[in-house]
């Protein structure tokens, strides 16, 4: 097996490189927001649920100050909320958009519960793969509400061009 503080670091790479290559230079402003309100949702969700001990971190940064992931829930998770965000299929019907919020759930979740399975990173006691699904999804589509408030007049310029 990988050593994990490799794989951890490996993680952070891939996660910084897709934020770039998703990210484009224009909606770098966007993509902040949502990254910032993302990590607003998570960092206490993450403190609440290690706490609960319903999760552990064996294998993490800053292990002496927190027991929760800084990794996960400060910069992984805000990262992919950002694209998320950047790509979300705003003119489509609105199951299309449930779809894309599913999915992207679904991708993210498959993708911890192989990192839970196969790596010392997450370990679940009292949690189950559902209840990731479900939390990044609620704090996604959170996310997406929070990023139309923000950007309102954003939206309603498009809206106006495309009348």
């Amino acid at each position: 097996m990988v050593n994990n503080k490799v794989l951890l670091n490996l993680i952070w790479l891939a996660t910084f490189g897709l934020f770039l290559i998703f990210i484009p230079k224009n909606k770098m402003r966007h993509a902040i927001a949502a990254f910032l309100f993302k990590q607003m949702l998570t960092w206490p969700l993450g403190l609440m649920v290690v706490k609960k001990d319903y999760i552990t971190y064996p294998v993490r940064f800053f292990k002496k100050e927190n027991k929760s992931s800084f990794s996960f829930e400060y910069f992984i998770y805000p990262a992919l909320c950002a694209i998320f965000n950047i790509k979300y299929p705003e003119k489509y019907n609105s199951f299309v958009k449930l779809l894309y919020i599913v999915f992207y759930a679904g991708i993210m979740t498959l993708g911890e519960v192989a990192i839970e399975r196969y790596t010392n990173l997450i370990k679940y006691r009292k949690w189950k793969w559902y209840w990731s699904f479900l939390t990044l999804g609620i704090t996604n589509y959170l996310s997406r509400i929070f990023y139309k408030w923000f950007f309102r007049e954003d939206f309603t310029s498009q809206s106006a061009e495309f009348s």
